[in-house]
This record gives structure tokens, sequence and C-alpha cells, in this order.
């Protein structure tokens, strides 16, 4: 009966919720402190692109601006955990608008590190790095209302 009264007023105490979603309900940060990490983690991915991208002049060089600039975008991409947390970040990426892209992006993500360490082809490895870059960034604008309809009428408006 108490349950029941629970439930009627509203004070229904989470009792169904999973594992993982009491430990995350637990383990929430202020907004500040996610802001905080945010920047933290976006810098540091933007730091391991610029890095990769001068190392990519150096003897091994391929090898290693592929393996900056992959940590890069992850770390780019791990750092909006910090903002919508870890689950919705998840969910987001998965949605019907944004699939295409984050699949394309995850597999350029795989192939530009195989190209470079298991197939030891350097042009592919730069093509995928490109490719990553058009994937996070057609990923990217996917959060920004119309942007990627005024990008595409941008582009066929220059092609036509």
């Amino acid at each position: 009966m108490d349950k029941l009264r629970r439930v009627l007023s509203g004070q229904e105490e989470n009792e169904e919720l999973g594992l993982t979603a009491q430990v995350l309900d637990a383990s929430t940060l202020s907004y500040s402190t996610r802001v905080k990490w945010f920047i933290i983690c976006f810098a540091c991915g933007i730091l391991c692109s610029i890095l990769g991208t001068a190392l990519l002049f150096l003897p091994k060089g391929t090898q290693l601006f592929a393996v900056f600039y992959t940590l890069g975008n992850v770390a780019a991409l791990a750092s909006t955990c910090f903002l919508m947390g870890p689950m919705k970040q998840l969910k987001r990426m998965f949605e019907p608008t944004r699939l295409l892209a984050t699949c394309v992006m995850l597999l350029c993500l795989i192939l530009t590190l195989c190209s470079v360490f298991w197939w030891h082809k350097r042009g592919l490895a730069i093509l995928f790095c490109i490719l990553q870059f058009l994937a996070m960034t057609w990923y990217s604008i996917s959060y920004i209302p119309f942007a990627r309809d005024a990008v595409l009428k941008c582009f066929t408006s220059c092609l036509s």
C-alpha cells in the first residue's frame, strides 16, 4: 500500500533503474566541472591532432601522424561525453540522422590505424585521415540545426 501511495504522489524511488543508470546517477558532476573537463579533453584532442600533423614530416612520421590524429579525434569526440554524459552521447551518436556519419567516422578511425600498422600503406592512411576529418565535420554539424542543409546548398551552388 505504501508503494502505491508513493507512486500516486510521484515520490516513487527509482528501483527499476538498471545498474548502469544508478552508477551514472550516483556519479554526476557539477555543470562547471563538466565544462572544465570538456575544455581540457577537447584541447588535448586538438593538441594531439596538431602534434600529429607536425610529426608527419619526420621519418616514420606517417605512423605518428595517424596515431596522434586518430587519438585527437577520439579525445575530441569523448570530450562531449562530459557535457551530456556517456550514455546520452552514445544514444545521440546512433540516432538515424547521425548514424551514417557515426559509422563512417568510426570506420575511418579503425581503417587509419589498420592501414598504417598492418597494411603499411602510407597514402591510404593519409586518405583515411582526410575521410576522418570530413566524417567528423559532418557528424559535428549535425548538432547545429539546419547546418547540413546549408552546407549542401553551398556546395550545390558552387558546383552548378
